[in-house]
Order: C-alpha cells, then sequence, then structure tokens
C-alpha cells in the first residue's frame, strides 16, 4: 500500500481530540485532588483518604503516559508527512506505524484508566448505596403503600 500525504494528516484531528479528552481528565483528577486536599487539612486522620491518595496518584500516572504516547503519536504523523514531501516513502512508512503503535498504546491505558476511575466511582456508591438502604427500610413503615385487595 502507497502511503499518501493526506493518509497521517487524517489522524491529526483524532489525535487532538483524544489529547482535549485526556486534558478534561487530568482537570478533573486535579480538582479531586485539590478538593482532597482541603478534607485532610480539615482531618488527616481518615483513613479514606490514603486509599483515595493512591489511586488519584495511579490515576495521574496513567494520564500523564496516555498524554505523553498521545503526543508521540501526533510527532509522528508530523514526521510521516514531513518524510512524504520529501520523497522518503520507506522511512515515512516506519514512522507511520510508529505513530499508529503509539496512538494504540495511549488509547490501551486510556481503557485501564478509565477501568481504575470506574471502580472507585463503584466504590463511592456502594457505600451510599448502604446508606440509602438502611434509610429507606426506617422509612418504608411510614411511607408503605396500603395493598389493594
Amino acid at each position: 500500500m502507497e502511503l499518501q500525504l493526506s493518509t497521517p494528516a487524517l489522524l491529526f484531528s483524532a489525535i487532538t481530540l483524544m489529547m482535549l479528552a485526556y486534558t478534561n481528565r487530568f482537570l478533573a483528577i486535579a480538582t479531586l485532588i485539590r478538593g482532597l486536599h482541603k478534607n485532610y487539612l480539615k482531618d488527616p486522620d481518615q483513613e479514606i483518604i490514603a486509599e483515595q491518595i493512591h489511586n488519584l496518584r495511579r490515576r495521574l500516572t496513567l494520564i500523564k503516559n496516555m498524554q505523553l504516547f498521545g503526543i508521540f503519536s501526533f510527532l509522528g504523523c508530523v514526521v510521516c508527512m514531513f518524510l512524504l514531501f520529501k520523497g522518503y516513502t520507506s522511512e515515512a512508512n516506519w514512522v507511520f506505524v510508529s505513530s499508529i503503535l503509539s496512538l494504540l498504546i495511549s488509547l490501551g491505558i486510556s481503557l485501564l484508566e478509565i477501568q481504575i476511575s470506574t471502580k472507585a466511582l463503584n466504590l463511592e456508591l456502594s457505600d451510599m448505596e448502604g446508606i440509602f438502604q438502611k434509610r429507606k427500610s426506617s422509612l418504608d413503615l411510614f411511607f408503605k403503600k396500603d395493598e389493594k385487595k
């Protein structure tokens, strides 16, 4: 297959949108960390904060690596286009393959980060569900529907 100049250029918009999503994730994590820091300053003896810090630190590392491989992919596309423009098609093919591999690695890390964040959110929800189930059972006595016979 002959690689054309437009082929790596097609990835520009996809990689740009992906990097925007990664930046939004980073900003959300930064907001969570700032809020967690305020809670820690109020009550430094909370054990759950240590677990959250570990989880957020791991997610920050993953997001950093996602962004790093996304940037490598973007740079690979630029270098590939330059090589194609200069007529070095064989080298451009190898650079394009490395760019696609970087994109694949970035997306794989993104999938892992989503799994970790979903697990953390499910833990938070399960804690709240336990509280609501206890409340529901005591309120059912007052708001019980009349059974129709």
